[in-house]
């Protein structure tokens, strides 16, 4: 038995963990409630309009994601209905638990506490952690999950304690309840391993049990997603082909020197060759290989290129063990100073930029261009005004028949949020999961119509389409809606039943 523990993969590392200090629980709380003073501010983006419809309509999936947020969702929206900051309050814990997660993983790679200490700063000014951390999105659940599995892992790696592999496997099967994404994580570990070692591990019991944990929790979304045809491929395929935000062969290489943040890349770059190279941190190489293989997976498939941010931040936790030694050597105070000045312009760029620190009615078009999220969380309710002025403006027998159809959940989750409030009727959207929410009624003629990019399906659809009015949204700002047509359709040429599924779902 003993000489068989001498041979772990822990035994490799040559020294122990790092000393615990405080102050990573000091920082991540300091994150914590920055986020939430700034939870109110804009308003909602439009998939958190998007999450609050889903969890009306709760079930074990949706088309393009598991079950976990939108329940989220339906748990603050219960707690405290229209309240932003209470909807935002668990991706703002999220984004001080990543702090305290960063700086517990460089702890396993030996680091001090200083160095600690500088990792978990450095997490809490990335752009990955702040986006994270202000929005309530899958991703923010994502990066939780990841982490987790990552500490769980290098711990393993670091002590030879297989038993570690059962807290990835938790970690990893509430994060499929999410989304797909750790499932990429998992085959990059096991790609990993298979690369760099330690194979035994791919055989281990407690490896074993831990990935049959993960399936298990993992059964009930691919149930419901076998049950509906997998329309997750789908939305996969959609993202490949460009048709989302973020989305995009080059615009996913470039991602990765911009989603920690460019003062950092020097960092994260010196934490993987530090895997690869090291000799003393041979036990962990997997993790390196694990990245290599997660970020060539994404680019292939034409995958956002934020899916692999959560590796990212674990090969800076890595790199801040180096970077702080070379801040130590030769002129230590003009490489201190260097560091210190990049985490400075790291954390007022990502604040700027990230976080709604800027008026809203004055916000700069460079902040939208760097940061599309934050566009779409301005002027929603605007939005509303604009689409009420048109249906005020129908004739009355007309008015009281009238419907909305939008081009995007998220302007049906603005109408459901903003539109009772304006006399406006129900808004239907066939794009994504709003598809099976319901569709119009069959004799529904008076179609007001939003967000439509193609009118000449509209025309194929009824006898009458005009355009009358703009989306307003009182600022200048650059996003999907503002300055947008609004039409007026009517004369239905065939029922609703017959047009819904065939022609009208999946957005225009």
């Amino acid at each position: 038995m003993s000489r068989r523990r001498r041979s772990e993969p822990g035994r490799r590392a040559r020294w122990p963990a790092g000393p615990r200090t405080a102050a990573p629980l000091v920082v991540g709380a300091i994150l914590t409630a920055v986020l939430l003073s700034l939870a109110g501010r804009y308003g909602y983006h439009r998939d958190e309009l998007y999450f609050l419809l889903c969890g009306r309509h709760l079930d074990w999936g949706y088309v393009d994601q598991g079950p976990l947020v939108p329940a989220l969702a339906r748990l603050a929206d219960t707690i405290a209905p229209g309240n932003l900051v209470v909807l935002r309050t668990p991706s703002a814990f999220i984004g001080g638990a990543a702090v305290v997660l960063v700086a517990a993983i460089a702890r396993q790679f030996g680091a001090d506490r200083v160095t600690q200490s500088a990792a978990a700063v450095l997490a809490a000014a990335s752009g990955i952690v702040l986006a994270g951390g202000h929005l309530l999105s899958t991703t923010s659940v994502d990066l939780l999950v990841w982490l987790v599995a990552a500490l769980c892992v290098v711990r393993m790696l670091r002590t030879g304690d297989s038993r570690w592999a059962l807290g990835a496997g938790l970690a990893l099967g509430a994060g499929l309840l999410n989304k797909p994404l750790p499932a990429l994580l998992g085959v990059g570990l096991v790609a990993g391993l298979l690369i760099a070692g330690p194979r035994r591990l791919l055989r281990d019991r407690w490896v074993l049990a831990g990935t049959g944990v993960a399936v298990l929790l993992a059964v009930p979304y691919v149930a419901w997603q076998a049950a509906h045809g997998f329309p997750q491929l789908d939305v996969a395929a959609s993202i490949a082909g460009g048709d989302s935000s973020y989305s995009g062969r080059i615009d996913a290489v470039v991602l990765q020197f911009l989603i920690i943040s460019p003062f950092a890349v020097p960092v994260w770059v010196a934490g993987l060759a530090a895997l690869l190279r090291r000799p003393s941190w041979a036990a962990y190489r997997s993790l390196a290989w694990a990245w290599l293989v997660v970020v060539t997976i994404v680019l292939v498939a034409g995958g956002k290129g934020y899916y692999d941010a959560p590796l990212l931040l674990v090969l800076t936790a890595a790199g801040v063990v180096p970077a702080v030694e070379w801040a130590r050597r030769g002129a230590p105070r003009i490489r201190q100073a260097l560091l210190v000045t990049a985490a400075v312009l790291m954390a007022a760029s990502s604040a700027v930029l990230l976080l709604p620190t800027l008026p809203a009615d004055r916000l700069p078009g460079f902040v939208v261009a760097a940061n599309y999220d934050a566009g779409e969380t301005i002027g929603w309710p605007e939005f509303a005004d604009s689409v009420a002025a048109v249906h005020r403006a129908l004739p009355p027998p007309e008015r009281d028949r009238a419907v909305v159809l939008t081009g995007n959940y998220g302007e049906a989750g603005a109408l459901a949020r903003y539109g009772p409030q304006r006399g406006l009727p129900r808004a239907y959207s066939g794009h994504n999961s709003m598809a099976t929410f319901g569709r119009p009624p069959d004799d529904a003629d008076v179609v007001i119509v939003v967000g439509w990019s193609r009118p000449d399906r509209l025309r194929a659809w009824f006898t009458e389409v005009t355009e009358a009015g703009r989306v307003d949204q009182r600022v200048d700002v650059d996003n999907d809606e503002n300055g947008e047509p609004i039409f007026v359709a009517r004369g239905l040429r065939r029922q609703w039943s017959q047009i819904w599924d065939s022609e009208v779902r999946h957005g225009s």
